[in-house]
């Protein structure tokens, strides 16, 4: 039986694909598995350095929970692998994660997507949380994601209307990276991951690591602590790379080592 998620590698990037379209690919707990299976890999994986996160073509990017299966074993519904921290412990994937979205982003789904570090969205897209229009409201972790992403009172438009916010405002309001047609979808997300792995592998992992970390704290915290993975470059192959490639005015050749 398929698990609803493809996940390959391609040189030293990892592609995970939501496949679940006659669910609008929405996350049902086995897909959930295979996620949490997935981001484990790719952490572990030292050639990996960019994870690119899509779904098959058609209506939806992801509609959230896939509740037609009901819940997990532990009664709770299933959402991304842990990336989202809803119904199980909070997953922060160590590499970069680029989401390439079209179609409708719905609730969870929309959730999943703003755990990743870089979003590429295709100009059908449309965000919405669309709980209270349905009268319903269940975890919460959408809500606080919206609000800490969005402007305060266009997060707030969104989750007490259940509005959507098509691709353009999206990126008006700076929740994506960039807008590209739906054909071009697949293309700009490789392209960011390309520019991705021209940096230093180590380098933007411990970039992402401080700053995330970063963000819970003041900005007279943030400054004063020392952050471990930072410390963990100094020395390696690539930061001395990087050093002797500056030198010989060439490009480096990484090897996130």
């Amino acid at each position: 039986m398929s698990s609803g998620i493809e996940y390959r590698k391609d040189g030293h990037v990892a592609r995970v694909t939501l496949d679940n379209p006659k669910a609008l690919n929405a996350i049902n707990p086995a897909m959930d598995d295979a996620l949490l299976a997935a981001w484990t890999d790719i952490d572990a994986d030292p050639d990996i350095w960019v994870a690119v996160l899509d779904a098959t073509p058609g209506k939806a990017f992801c509609a959230g929970a896939d509740v037609s299966g009901g819940t997990d074993r532990d009664g709770r519904m299933a959402l991304g692998g842990g990336l989202t921290g809803v119904g199980g412990p909070l997953v922060t994937l160590k590499k970069p994660l680029i989401a390439a979205v079209h179609g409708y982003v719905i609730g969870g789904g929309f959730e999943l997507v703003m755990a990743a570090d870089i979003i590429v969205a295709a100009d059908d897209a449309q965000f919405f949380i669309p709980e209270v229009k349905a009268g319903i409201i269940g975890e919460s972790g959408i809500l606080h994601r919206a609000v800490r992403r969005l402007p305060h009172h266009v997060a707030m438009g969104l989750i007490l209307t259940g509005d959507r916010l098509p691709a353009a405002k999206a990126e008006q309001y700076g929740l994506v990276n960039e807008v590209v047609p739906v054909a071009d979808l697949g293309a700009a997300a490789d392209r960011w991951a390309t520019k991705i792995q021209a940096a230093a592998p180590l380098a933007v992992q411990a970039a992402k690591e401080a700053t995330l970390r970063g963000l819970g704290m003041t900005l007279e915290q943030a400054l004063g602590t020392k952050y471990e993975s930072i410390e963990a470059y100094a020395g390696t192959k690539d930061q001395l790379e990087g050093l002797a490639a500056f030198a010989e005015k060439r490009k480096p050749v990484w090897t996130g080592r």
